[in-house]
Parts: C-alpha cells; sequence; structure tokens
C-alpha cells in the first residue's frame, strides 16, 4: 500500500508528565535534572524549550519540530529513567481516533560550560534516528482505487508521473537564461505554455527548487534522458490521480479528486515510520480496507458525444446532460473557449431566455389563470405594464392556443401571462424545477440560478422571458428539464454513487398535470415550433431561448428532454438559438442510448 503523507496541521499537544525515576540519591544531581527538563519540556511539545538544554540548540530545535509536525499527534507524554547520567527516553504518542505508539530514545548527559545538557543526537528521540530523519504519520489509503463511470470504464486513475524541477543554484552557476531555454525546448513541446522566460522567471522568484512541470510518465519519458544532462534539472518519480486517458476533461472531473480522497480516508490505515535520509523503517501501523472502485453517474459516452459538440464552435459552448428524473449527472462538457472562463457549465450564470419561458408557462397554469388549449394573442410587438416587447423579427400569430404561442415562442404572450401573476409565482415556481436552489453535491460545486422576485412593472415583464434579473447556468436549467421530467418534483442531483446531495431547501413540489402540459408543450416545439430541425430525434421535447446582452451578441439557448437524458445547450455570442439547437442535434444523434 501507498501512503499519503499527513499535513495537518499540529494540534496543540495536551501538556505530558515526566517521570524520574532515580537510585541513591540522585534527585538533586544536575545531570538527572536536565534530563528531566529535557523530558518535561518535550512532554509540552516545546520543541525549543527542549532543545535549549542540548549541546546543539540549533540543530536539536529543527529535528524536534520536524518529528512533532510529523507526527501530528494529539497529547504526548514523556518520561525518563535516569541512571548515571544517562537514560532511555520513552515517548508515548496518542495519534487520531486512539491510535497509541511509543518510541524509544538513549539521552546522555554531560557537562559542559553552561552546566549539564543532553549531549544532542537525533537518537536522542528514537534511536533509530538518523540526522535529517523525523517520525512520520502518515493516512494509508488504498490509493489504487478507481473512479469509474456508470459502466465500471475508468474515469480516474492513480499513475505515476515525473516532476521536473530546476535548482536555482546550480541554474545560476551554469547560467539561467542557457538552462531555461534548454528546458524550455525540452517540456514545451508537451506543455505549450511553458518558455525559457517563464522558467527564468520562476527561478528569479524561487528560494531553491523550482518546479517547472509535473506531467504524465509517458509525456516526460522521450525527453528524460535529456533533461537529466542539463545542470540543475532534478526528476523525482511521484504518483497523481489523473484522469484515465490523455485528452479527458470535464468540469465533473474537477471535485472527484477531494472527494476520492475524503472516501478513502473513511476506510484508511495509517503508519508510523522513522523517516531517515537513506532509509525508512516501519514502527506501527495498520493496512487500509480495500475499497475496490468509487463509483460515479458519469456516462463516458455521453461525455465524449457532449464534448464533442461543443468543440465543433468557437464560442464558448456548454452542454449539461443529466439522468431524467433523479437528476444523475450523466456529463459536463464545455470547450476551451468556456473552460477560459472556469467551470462555467456547472457555475456561470446567464440570461436564459426564452428556455426560460418552462418556469412562466408552469406559473400560469399552476396559478389557474390558463390552460395549454386556451387561445391567446401573440402581437408581434406589444408595450406591457412600460415595457415594450417584440417577438423575434415581430412575428405576429394572431391569436392562437397556448400551446402554439409556447412552440413558436412568443415574447407577448408570455408577458402578458405573467403580469397577471403573484409576485413570488415566477420564484417559488423556478424553485420548484430546482432553479434558485443551493445544492451541496459531493465531488461537483454547482450554481443553478436566481430568480428574484418581482412585484410587478418592467422587471415582471423582462422576467417573463428570461432577461432582467433572471439568471440561470446551464446546470441549472438541465436541473429543470429533469425536475419537469419527474413530474414537477425537483430531482437531487447527485455524481458519486452513495454520496448524499444536500439542499438548502425541499421546494414545493409544481403540480404532476402542469409539469405534464408543459412537456407536451415542449415536444410541441419540436413538432411544428421553434426547434423543428430536431425532429428527427424520437420523443425529444425542447425550448429554444435567445438571450439578449448588453453591449454584446446574443446567447443562444436550447434545453431538452428525451427518455434517457435531460440536458441544456449553451452558445455565448451566437446572436440566436439555432447554433446551440444544431449543437444539441450533434450531441443527441452521437450519444447511445443510457442504460
Amino acid at each position: 500500500m501507498k501512503a499519503r503523507r499527513r499535513w495537518a496541521p499540529v494540534v496543540p499537544l495536551i501538556a505530558a508528565t515526566a517521570m524520574l525515576v532515580t537510585s541513591c540519591g540522585l534527585f538533586t544531581d544536575e545531570k538527572a535534572e536536565a534530563l528531566e527538563a529535557f523530558a518535561e519540556a518535550l512532554g509540552t511539545g516545546d520543541a525549543a524549550a527542549a532543545a535549549a538544554l542540548t549541546t546543539d540548540p540549533a540543530a536539536a530545535e529543527q529535528a524536534l519540530r520536524a518529528s512533532l509536525d510529523g507526527m501530528s499527534a494529539e497529547s504526548l507524554r514523556a518520561s525518563i529513567e535516569v541512571a548515571d547520567g544517562a537514560g532511555a527516553l520513552v515517548t508515548v504518542w496518542d495519534l487520531a481516533d486512539g491510535r497509541v505508539v511509543t518510541t524509544e530514545g538513549e539521552a546522555t548527559a554531560v557537562d559542559t560550560p553552561a552546566g549539564a545538557r543532553i549531549d544532542w543526537s537525533p537518537a536522542v528521540l528514537d534511536s533509530r534516528l538518523a540526522a535529517g530523519g523525523r517520525l512520520l504519520y502518515s493516512d494509508v489509503l488504498d490509493l489504487d482505487t478507481p473512479i469509474v463511470d456508470r459502466s465500471g470504464e475508468p474515469v480516474m486513475t492513480w499513475q505515476p508521473v515525473t516532476v521536473v524541477s530546476i535548482d536555482r543554484e546550480a541554474a545560476e552557476t551554469s547560467g539561467t537564461e542557457d538552462v531555461a531555454a534548454r528546458v524550455a525546448a525540452l517540456v514545451s513541446p508537451v506543455v505549450p505554455s511553458i518558455t525559457a522566460g517563464s522558467i527564468a522567471d520562476g527561478l528569479a522568484d524561487a528560494a531553491g527548487n523550482y518546479v517547472v512541470v509535473t506531467r504524465r510518465d509517458e509525456d516526460i519519458a522521450p525527453v528524460r534522458e535529456a533533461l537529466a544532462g542539463v545542470d540543475g534539472v532534478g526528476l523525482a518519480d511521484q504518483a497523481r490521480l489523473l484522469t484515465a486517458r490523455r485528452g479527458m476533461a470535464s468540469p465533473a472531473y474537477q471535485g472527484l479528486p477531494e472527494a476520492w480522497e475524503q472516501i478513502l480516508e473513511r476506510d484508511s490505515g495509517w503508519s508510523v515510520t522513522i523517516d531517515n535520509p537513506d532509509e525508512t523503517i516501519q514502527v506501527a501501523g495498520e493496512d487500509p480496507a480495500e475499497v475496490p472502485e468509487i463509483a460515479t453517474t458519469l456516462d463516458l459516452a455521453v461525455q465524449q458525444a457532449a464534448q464533442d459538440a461543443v468543440e465543433s464552435s468557437g464560442l464558448p459552448s456548454m452542454i449539461v446532460a443529466l439522468e431524467p428524473g433523479t437528476g444523475e449527472v450523466l456529463a459536463v462538457a464545455q470547450n476551451q473557449s468556456a473552460s477560459a472562463e472556469g467551470p462555467v457549465a456547472l457555475t456561470g450564470l446567464y440570461a436564459p431566455g426564452s428556455t426560460f419561458k418552462i418556469v412562466t408557462t408552469s406559473a400560469a397554469l399552476a396559478a389557474g389563470i390558463t390552460e395549454p388549449s386556451e387561445v391567446l394573442p401573440c402581437p408581434g410587438i406589444a408595450t406591457i405594464e412600460g415595457r415594450t416587447i417584440p417577438n423575434d423579427e415581430e412575428f405576429d400569430l394572431g391569436e392562437v392556443p397556448l400551446r402554439t404561442a409556447f412552440a413558436r415562442s412568443c415574447n407577448t404572450t408570455q408577458a402578458m401571462l405573467a403580469v397577471a401573476l403573484a409576485p413570488d409565482a415566477l420564484t417559488s415556481t423556478a424553485r420548484s424545477l430546482g432553479l434558485g436552489v443551493d445544492l451541496g453535491i459531493p465531488g461537483l460545486t454547482t450554481i443553478t440560478g436566481s430568480v428574484p422576485v418581482t412585484e410587478g412593472g418592467p422587471a415582471r415583464v423582462e422576467a417573463a422571458i428570461g432577461q432582467g434579473e433572471v439568471l440561470a447556468s446551464p446546470f441549472g436549467m438541465a436541473l429543470a428539464v429533469a425536475s419537469l421530467s419527474n413530474d414537477g418534483q425537483m430531482v437531487v442531483p447527485s455524481l458519486i454513487d452513495g454520496e448524499t446531495t444536500t439542499s438548502d431547501s425541499t421546494p414545493t413540489r409544481l403540480e404532476p398535470g402542469v409539469a405534464e402540459a408543459i412537456r407536451d408543450m415542449m415536444r410541441e416545439t419540436v413538432r411544428s415550433g421553434t426547434a423543428t430541425a430536431l425532429a428527427d430525434i424520437a420523443g425529444l421535447g425542447g425550448k429554444t431561448g435567445t438571450a439578449e446582452v448588453a453591449g454584446a451578441p446574443a446567447n443562444g439557448w436550447f434545453i431538452g428532454l428525451t427518455e434517457d437524458i435531460a440536458f441544456a445547450t449553451l452558445v455565448v455570442g451566437a446572436d440566436s438559438s439555432a447554433p446551440a439547437v444544431a449543437m444539441s442535434g450533434s450531441f443527441l444523434r452521437a450519444v447511445p442510448t443510457v442504460p
């Protein structure tokens, strides 16, 4: 098993007791008193005080601090039996979870001009310690445990890596610019962002070693020998949790290493070692429980289809796919243009535009102010509550059933419905579908959106069509669609099997009949509305959206629902929903049936 060193800060040590056991009336002996005082100072965790009682305070303090920090004990007890100015120092380390380890050193007091002092060597603390060594407590994790997708295919595994570093002093001796140029020439084909200038700048700021890059072994192997030949370059073999294949990328992977570690820690073993420069000696410990694998809800086939789709655009593009009815995360994809802004598929907030009409229409149906078959006006432009609002290119349908107005995305119809709603109707309906709910998803950081209460006037009109202060993330819109498929009850999304998602509230369920009506209208949108380009995809329902952005091209949205997938697609700056519709089609036609 491999050990992960425990780097937690040292817990303040509980004051310990020091016992002096002597014979022949030596309790007043100065050497015995020095030994006793050393044990007492050590027992309280005071490295400086203990070191001051030695013949080499500087070296002793450094060594004692190294072991105290390395052990991170919850409490400590030290005792010493003295005879003729020497004794065995017994230290009892109370570690986490009731683990107790005893070490034994050899201490001798000698006369010095300053009085009796402990003749310092690392063996005072433990007889097996060498110069530069320390006692070290480690959690021992089953690091070979892979993270897998729902079919068992590896997503992330523990893999060997090479750390390439440069010693600053050696580089200066050989010529920093020359060393930087030679290293950059070797590693830049693997990491283009690394240049001679960036290495030189890093060396200038480094106190000692400057880490140039950490990469998979296969990336470094072709240039390993050449790198080793550059003065000052060090190559350290380590290991990391990495994606199973090079090139795999998703915001959904970013939180998995921390979650993986937390899960393994529940079944961790432990060890205490003598960590000497030239050897490691096991002192005590216990093997971890075996964890065969950590399963996620991800589907790598769906992820690949989504990633291929977003990569087709040079504009920032995102797709989030969830399992309908459960909210299990199937895929989170975004291209490099989007990734330059961070994990925006999960946390980026954007005006949802007309995709928000699933909320406005749901609120109107739930309030009983309309029904899907009711004939309503859809003028090309209307002034409502002081806000003049047009349809796209001011198309005018006259009077049509609500389902038709929804499918054709009539802004004016939605605005007229919204002004008849209660101030909090859009807010509460959005929360029923998950928008505005704060979630704690193990392994995943998300923001769903924000739908403020609107008292009326232009703000209500703008909110009705997903503009103004209404914001949503692609994750939030996918969550809303997944909740519609759950008969209006917000799904509780998850990423890791067996891990519990928390939320700041349990929203009131949307009436199942309302959710069913919205799903029917979404299917009508694909059959005869604004998304007929996807009519060949069996069972698909959806909603297009174009969201205005001040001083920039509009963003294009499409949200959709099939039997297997609830998803949201966003293309930033697309200036219409058409690119998002086309991207969604590429995604859905490529994805296999979700098991």
